[in-house]
Parts: C-alpha cells; structure tokens; sequence
C-alpha cells in the first residue's frame, strides 16, 4: 500500500488572491464613486438638512440656550427633542420641501466628491503595490491611499461645501409681511459670496478640510481591515456548491464592514466636523 506523497492543499492566502486580481480600469472607480455618491446624496438629504442644522447656533431652541450648560446634562433624551423639535420648525416654515433644501449643491458636491475620492484611492493603492514594492493587503497602502483621496476631495469640493451649508442654514425671514430668504440658489450665494467677500471666501475653511483626512483614512483603512475580517469569518459557511450564498456572503460582509467603519470613523472624528461646519456660517 503507497501511502500518498502529495501534500495537503491549503486555501490560498486572501493576499494572493488579491495580487491576482485583474486590476480595475482607473474609469470604474470614478463611475462607481460618482453612482454611488449620487444615491446616497438623495437618499439622506433630509438627514444632511437636519443634521446641519442642529450643529447651527442658528437652529438652537431658545429653551436649550436660557439653561446652563450643566443642567443639559440632566434630560437624556434632549438631542431627541432638539430632533424633532428642527423638523416641526422646518415642516411649519417651509414644507416638507425643506428638508430636501441644498440637494442641487449637495449632489454637485457629493457626486464630484465620491468620483475623487474612490478614484484616487483605488489608483493610489495600485501604485503603491506597483512603484513601491507593498503588498495589496497592507495598512500602509490603504492608509497612503486615504490620505491622496483625502487631500484631492478636500481641494476640489471645498467651495461646493461651502455654498452647501449656507443653502441650508438659509432661514425664511419676514421682510414687509413676506417670507425672504437671503439667497435665491446656489448661483446667487456664489455671486453674493464673491462678490461681498472675495473668491478666497470660497477656501475658508479649507485647513480644516484637509485636517478632516483623517476621518477618510480611519474610515477607509477600518474598511478593509472589517471586511478581511468579516470575509473570512463568513467564509466558513459557504461551499463551492451554493455561489449564490457565496454572493450573499460576500455582499454582507463588504456592507457590514461599510457601515461599521463609518460608524467608528465619524464618532471619532465628529467634534472635528463640527467646528469645519463655523467657518461657512
């Protein structure tokens, strides 16, 4: 009886299957970016308004000013009100319409903005492995590639962010017995802007963009590390029999991994978000 010399196969390293990967024509990540900008931008616009919004002293109920700021730490649910309370002002001021107000700068800012982003990384990535020697898998690709994208979606957007939150924190005001408002869209709050202001007004603020990379790298770095993680954890319960679980499987662990570095990024870096909001007010 032979006994067999031939040795255990072993599943391939999720690296190697990486580096064999056909590489992405650079077009598919600024079509992809851009697609996926623009749904998102539509989808959460009413979140955007409100979120905006509550971040303004502009919007701040008076009852919440007159306390001190120890005794806001005594109602638990305030953010809850402040909620609510925002859109019932919205809803009895403006409509429903409202909460949709900023969506032309907001799609012109976030499609642009995503197309940058996820094209510069995903180049910035395939470079790194190509000119200098890393392998796909590492942080260090992931993290350079985030900071490119960063530092190019900062540059080319800032002046639409801007434009952004004036539209929205744009209250109707009553002028001779009718509501006005100070802009009329988002051609007229650059004209105002520059013309008031300069052209410069345009990049206030653009420091603090560019100190918001870091929100783009924990986001994206967290990303693939998640989804390796989440991938492999998953891999376990799918065959070679069943690929439509193995799309499933592969689906929930990239949406999970998503959404869980976004979650993290964005608490981490929030306060941050908050005061780039007070130079384009």
């Amino acid at each position: 009886m032979e006994l067999s010399t031939q040795e255990p196969t072993h599943p391939p390293h999720p690296a190697v299957n990486e580096a064999k990967r056909p590489q992405v024509q650079p077009w598919v990540h600024l079509l992809a970016g851009a697609t996926g900008g623009m749904v998102t931008a539509i989808i959460t616009s009413p979140l955007d308004v409100l979120r905006t919004r509550l971040q303004s002293d502009l919007y701040a109920s008076p009852a919440h000013d007159s306390k001190s700021g120890l005794s806001s730490f005594k109602t638990p649910f305030r953010h809850v009100y402040d909620t609510f309370h925002t859109i019932g002002t919205i809803r009895g001021r403006e409509g429903w319409h409202g909460l949709f107000r900023g969506l032309g700068p907001s799609l012109a800012g976030v499609v642009p903005a995503t197309a940058v982003k996820f094209y510069v990384y995903g180049n910035c990535k395939q470079l790194s492995v190509q000119y200098l020697g890393f392998r796909p898998d590492e942080p260090i690709v992931h993290a350079l590639g985030a900071v490119a994208a960063g530092l190019a979606t900062a540059t080319v957007t800032n002046p639409i962010w801007l434009v952004k939150t004036r539209l929205q924190l744009d209250m109707a005001q009553s002028h001779h017995g009718a509501l006005m408002r100070q802009y009329s869209g988002s051609l007229d709050c650059i004209r105002q802007v520059v013309r008031s202001e300069g052209i410069r007004r345009l990049y206030r603020g653009l420091t603090a963009s560019y100190l918001g990379t870091a929100e783009t790298v924990l986001h994206l770095v967290l990303y693939e590390r998640l989804k390796a993680v989440f991938h492999t954890s998953l891999a376990k319960f799918t065959t070679t029999d069943t690929p439509a679980l193995g799309q499933v499987t592969n689906w929930t662990s990239t949406s999970g991994a998503a959404g869980c570095a976004k979650i993290a990024a964005v608490l981490i870096t929030y306060p941050h978000e908050v005061l780039q909001l007070l130079p384009a007010t």
